[in-house]
């Protein structure tokens, strides 16, 4: 295998592999190309297999345990109080342009989650992510590139607006407008920078299939056949298929290795399970407010002399234990910690759906699933209905289980597997299976550099 001299790295929030290898490899010239010159399969993400932390996962090599990082927001301590969004505040480990700039190497990252504020600017140049709060926020290293970048391409966007709407075709013209310019800002930072990693993040195709998912899938319970968005969804990837293709045509492919990654795959979501509402039948969560009716969870109104445990909701379950000693008003005996914990598992573990089957949730432990446990970590992590299902964040509900979500208008839940391609001189195609935690050590080893001790993935070359 011959070292490169460079690596791009495009990186597609929520890529399906199931759509990509197979049902519309057809229509996608560009990735089958690719794949057809190198190695590609399924890419194992993390749990919980959100954008963050998977991202900052597959560029550090660490699992979230190690980065102390479980989710969009995390508890900062162990109060009650504080809980905040995960940004790059606290990312407190290397990336793989950290490990770049080590060895003198410069690198451009657009977009990749996790890069606002910028902290410690890499070795080249940066443009920051989703996360950003408004163009009036510091929002690329060097500081005028904020400039060069709008009078080019007008007002930056990080992401698409109100991507949970019911004015659909509103929605798809945003996500096309973000596609078009992340791939023109990423064509012309190549051609007029120097890099030897360059790394983006393209966040349309996550939009996308939580806004647009049941048009296409005929097994989602609101999928209509012959509706006006039924190909929404394919048409997308066969945009983005050309706009890559028009990226690869400014790399030097005799010099250079190319991924395409996605953090985690998509799915169809069947629902939500109203975990609160399940803590609080089964008396070990109570409120200070009786319920009339579905509302918000609220940390504020939980009557804490009087609860075990609490949930918070999303596309997984949190699971915490009011433990004594621990949490300011804590409830739970150290020795009742875990025998509370195996009676959830168990408990949870055993939940049907509406129609009475098994719902298929999965719940683990942290300590399960990580080398080490750092932070401020759930008690349990839980899957409901192997992620068809999602942690619905109201109570009151009346019943357990939900078919609106309760954040807005979503059609998809996230699915374990995501995927990639990496085509490399030298290298034959092959289907190969991966984790995100592969893509540090075999970039490392594509560009002749050291790999440090205790990283979680191998190299795949």
């Amino acid at each position: 295998m011959a070292f490169v001299e460079r690596v791009a790295i495009i990186g597609l929030d929520c890529a399906e592999p199931s759509l990509v290898f197979e049902r519309w490899a057809a229509d996608l010239p560009n990735l089958r190309a690719l794949w057809e010159r190198g190695l590609h399969g399924r890419l194992e993400s993390c749990i919980p297999p959100i954008t963050v932390p998977a991202w900052t996962c597959m560029a550090s090599g660490r699992d979230p345990g190690a980065l102390g990082i479980y989710g969009f927001r995390n508890r900062r301590d162990w109060s009650y109080e504080n809980l905040d969004i995960a940004t790059n505040v606290e990312v407190r480990v290397p990336r793989l342009w950290d490990f770049l700039a080590r060895a003198r190497l410069p690198s451009i990252t657009l977009s990749v989650p996790q890069t606002f504020p910028i902290l410690t600017p890499p070795l080249g140049c940066q443009v920051t992510c989703f996360l950003t709060p408004s163009l009036d926020s510091p929002w690329t290293h060097p500081p005028e590139l904020a400039a060069e970048l709008t009078a080019r391409f007008g007002p930056y966007q990080f992401d698409v607006e109100n991507f949970r709407t019911d004015d659909k075709a509103a929605l798809l013209e945003r996500i096309h407008a973000l596609a078009r310019q992340r791939f023109d800002v990423a064509r012309y930072l190549v051609t007029t920078r120097p890099w030897s990693l360059f790394w983006m993040v393209e966040m349309g195709l996550d939009r996308l299939h939580h806004g647009f998912w049941q048009f296409m899938d005929p097994a989602h319970h609101r999928y209509r056949p012959g509706n006006p968005f039924e190909h929404a969804i394919h048409d997308y990837y066969v945009l983005l298929d050309a706009e890559i293709g028009r990226l690869l045509d400014t790399l030097e492919p005799h010099r250079s290795a190319v991924w395409v990654v996605s953090d985690h795959g998509a799915q169809r979501m069947d629902g939500g399970f109203c975990l609160n509402d399940w803590l609080i039948r089964a008396g070990l969560l109570t409120l200070k407010t009786p319920l009339s009716g579905p509302r918000r969870f609220s940390l504020t109104d939980v009557d804490w002399p009087r609860t075990r445990v609490w949930g918070e909701g999303g596309y997984y379950g949190r699971i915490f234990i009011n433990r004594r000693g621990r949490e300011p008003q804590g409830t739970v005996a150290p020795a009742d910690y875990e025998p509370l914990r195996d009676e959830l598992v168990a408990r949870l573990e055993a939940e049907v759906d509406h129609r009475g089957r098994p719902l298929r949730n999965r719940v683990f432990r942290p300590e399960s699933l990580y080398r080490v446990v750092n932070g401020v970590p759930p008690d349990l992590i839980a899957l409901f209905g192997d992620l068809h299902w999602r942690s619905v964040g109201t109570v009151g509900n009346p019943s357990l289980y939900t078919f609106e979500n309760d954040t807005g208008p979503d059609d998809a839940n996230h699915a374990q597997q995501g995927l990639y391609i990496l085509s490399s001189p030298g290298l034959s195609s092959q289907r190969r299976d991966a984790t995100l935690y592969d893509i540090v050590p075999t970039t490392l080893k594509l560009l002749g550099l050291r790999v440090p001790r205790g990283l979680r993935g191998v190299s795949l070359i």
